[in-house]
Parts: structure tokens; sequence; C-alpha cells
């Protein structure tokens, strides 16, 4: 690592906004960046660059067979499961994409006290999930001490046998002395949207006399949280503000920024596009809009690019996209979500959701079309109790050695699932494909230590993985 990196500008707009010019590849040139992407060593800038400018449709196929090659390759057939969790939609920022911006006088304003955590955390464990992602606008009302009180809050429920084993963090950009105070709370990886890379139109959708209208400040948080000690963070654009091209550059910029800075590159990274959001201008007329099929692509070419990074996509997307998807990059998903503050314990469409969804399935309709797909629903959080994290999950999964942690487990996790939560059909044809999988477990000694495990799960033991 190199500490004369941090807290630096690594993002050149000329450059980049130059290197997405140019002409369509050849055919030779397009396979020969394929076949180094199957190598699982990553592309370079360059190397991304030209793919983006593909632009025929047997040629993207290739990208998503390329991207479907790494994916099952680093990270096999599980995929994890989350729910975010809105603590508040009162926000301080006026962004002109997002309903929570603080002119909107269209949805109702809330901020949820501890009491009102605990029972959306206890909704949540009677549907099943372990997984948990703290999400809030940006306000005094919801400063470090306000999360800190409510990561504690959140970890402490009990729910028949039940509890959250791991909470993940997206909230707005804080000082290293405040990640170091997350840090403490036990979180997994601190999730920031850049929301977009360059700097002159950041300036437009972020109108001036806010926090989040300084777009260096945004753009370096995650020097300050690794700096504090986070040791898994989170990137993402919100796709439809800028030329996607650009965007995928600057987020490659900014993995090879945190590789070259702290020797550790982005846990994950989030794909959404931009989705209607009540009394927000901007969805209305999307700038930069992304066609499905160019949707796919970049995601593919992410995929290959950086084969390590988990893939994040959220219930924005229908349920058609995010099926399709999962063959081709995506690691994990939301799901059975809500994005407003107390909609879990209010069963009525609420006011104040920051967008709309794609895809409205309750969490077993989601487990149950992933298990006909041939896919692990996963909610395992062993990496994390295991020390599994930063540089040391990444020396693991760049290689592809992470799959022999993450299926299995993710077996023992959805048996857990199975058992406790799901309807006698899911259940059956879940345990069906836990069978399927074990017995494509080649070597002996493994097959009999998860089998074993499997077992003890059955009788009633939890919490169980490698």
């Amino acid at each position: 690592m190199n500490i004369a990196e941090r807290n630096q500008n690594f993002i050149d707009r000329e450059k980049l906004y130059t290197l997405i010019e140019g002409q369509i590849p050849t055919t030779d040139e397009i396979n020969a960046v394929l076949n180094k992407a199957r190598k699982l060593k990553g592309l370079s800038l360059e190397d991304v660059a030209l793919l983006l400018r593909v632009e025929d449709h047997a040629d993207i196929i290739k990208i998503m067979e390329t991207a479907h090659y790494v994916k099952e390759e680093i990270y096999g057939k599980r995929l994890v499961l989350f729910a975010p969790v809105y603590t508040g939609n009162v926000c301080v920022n006026n962004c002109t994409y997002c309903a929570f911006r603080k002119d909107n006088k269209k949805i109702v304003r809330k901020v949820l006290n501890m009491e009102e955590i605990e029972h959306e955390t206890r909704i949540l464990l009677r549907d099943g999930h372990k997984r948990i992602l703290l999400i809030c606008g940006e306000s005094p009302r919801n400063n470090i001490d306000y999360i800190c009180d409510a990561i504690r809050h959140v970890y402490s429920v009990r729910e028949n046998g039940q509890n959250v084993r791991r909470i993940n963090v997206e909230l707005a950009p804080m000082s290293v002395e405040d990640f170091a105070r997350l840090k403490s709370e036990n979180i997994g990886t601190y999730v920031c949207f850049q929301e977009t890379y360059d700097s002159e139109l950041y300036k437009e959708y972020h109108p001036a006399g806010s926090p989040k209208a300084d777009y260096l400040n945004r753009l370096l948080v995650m020097d300050r949280a690794m700096e504090g000690g986070i040791n898994d963070v989170g990137l993402g654009v919100l796709f439809g503000l800028a030329d996607y091209r650009f965007e995928i550059l600057a987020l490659m910029e900014h993995a090879n920024h945190l590789e070259r800075a702290f020797g550790c590159g982005p846990h994950t990274i989030s794909f959404p596009r931009i989705e209607p959001a009540e009394g927000a201008p901007l969805p209305e007329h999307i700038p930069h809009k992304v066609s499905d099929e160019d949707f796919k692509k970049i995601i593919s070419i992410i995929r290959i690019a950086l084969p390590y990074t988990g893939i994040i996509l959220s219930t924005r997307e229908n349920d058609e996209m995010r099926t399709e998807l999962f063959n081709y990059g995506i690691s994990q998903i939301s799901a059975g979500s809500r994005t407003n503050p107390g909609a879990y314990s209010d069963e009525a469409e609420a006011s104040g959701s920051q967008f709309s969804l794609g895809d409205h399935r309750s969490l077993e309709e989601v487990i149950s079309s992933m298990i006909d797909s041939g896919f692990i629903p996963s909610f395992c959080t062993g990496c994390y109790r295991n020390g599994r994290v930063g540089a040391d999950f990444m020396d693991l999964a760049k290689p592809g050695l992470i799959k022999q942690f993450c299926l299995p487990n993710a077996m023992f996790s959805f048996k857990e699932y199975l058992y406790d939560f799901a309807s006698e059909e899911t259940r059956k044809k879940g345990l069906a494909l836990i069978d399927k999988m074990l017995e494509d477990i080649s070597q002996d000694s493994k097959k009999e230590k998860i089998k074993d495990n499997l077992s003890h799960i059955e009788k009633g033991e939890r919490d169980m993985y490698f």
C-alpha cells in the first residue's frame, strides 16, 4: 500500500471521457480481453474501455458468457440475501433524484426511535432475514450517536431464538473518528454511493448549500473509512446521471485507488438505476438512461474486471431482470424490501419511500424462484465471524478459493431457513437442491464434514459455519 496515495483526487475526468471514445473493437481484440478475463486476474482500465465500446449484440453475449464463467469460478451458485432498514427519511440535502430531498413536501417525514427500530428488526427476523442494511437520510437527527445506538438495538433483538448476525450500513460521509466508532460497533461493510463521478454533473444534481454538494468530501469518504479501521467498503453510482461508460471507468479508478492506497479494493459495488421517486424531478426525465441490454453489459464487464468484488442488485429492478442477472455477475440481493421508515411494521403502502420498487415479492417468493433457477440462497456471515475480512477476504476471493467456504456456509444457513421459516413446498425443493449441491462436491472429506453439519442443523443446532 502507498500512504501518499490517500486522500488525493484520483478521478481524471478528461482522461476517462477520452478513453470511452474510439473505434469499435474487432473480434480479435474482444476475444483477447475475454481470454484474459478467464484467468480471473481482472482487467486494466484500457481493457474495460475497449469492452464498453462493444455494441454488437453477439459480442455482448460473449461478454456475458465470460461473466457467467468468472462468477461461477469465484462464487459458485450462492447468492447472499439481505434487507434494508430505513431508520429515517429526514434529510438536509436536496438531491434532484431522491424523494428524501429536503424541499420535497409530498412525503411524510419520520425518524424511527429505538423501540420502532427493534420492531422493524423483529418483523424481518420472523421472515427469516439474518443480514440487515441500516440506511437513512443525512440529518443531525441521524448522527453518529443515533446510528451507534441503532446498531446496538438491532443486534440486541431476539425473536423466537433468531437474531441479526450482520449489520451493514449505508450512511453519509463522516470523519475518521466517527468511522472508528462505527468499527467498534461491529459493523460489516460501510456503503456510500458517489452517485456520479462526473464532477461537473455532480454540481447539477446536488445544489449548493448542503453537505452533499461537496464532491471531494464524498469522493474521499472511503479513504477516511479505511483509515478509521473499516475493513470492507462498498462503492456505487446511480446509473442514469452520467454516461454509464464514464461511470464504469470511474468505478475502476476508485477500486484501483483503494488497492494502491490501502492494499484492498472494494468489498462490494452496487448497481441501481434511477427509478421514479415521489417529489423528485429528475426521474421524470432521466438524463442518461441505461437500457436493459446496456445494464446487462456493464454488470458483466464489472464482474470480469473486478472478479473478487461482490455485486449488489436491489429491488429497484423487476424480478425477471434480477433472475437473469444472477447468471452474469450478481452475488448479493435485497429481498422483501421496503424503502421508507417503519414500512415493515405498517402493511399499508406508506408515504416516504426513497424510490419505487420493481420487485415486490416476499422473501420466500424470491427464495423459491432462486431454487427453481438452481441458486443457493445464503444468509451466511461466517467470514465476518472468522475474521475473513478486508485483505484477508481478498486473498481468498482473488484466486477463487473463497468458494470453498461460500457454498458450504450457504448450504448451512439455507437449511436453517428451510426448517425455521419455509413453507412445505419451498422446504421440499430447497432440501432437494442442497442434496444436489452436496453430490457435486468431489472431495470426500469435505463432503462428510458438510453432511455432518447439515445433520446437526436438522436436529436443531443453529449458526454453523466454516
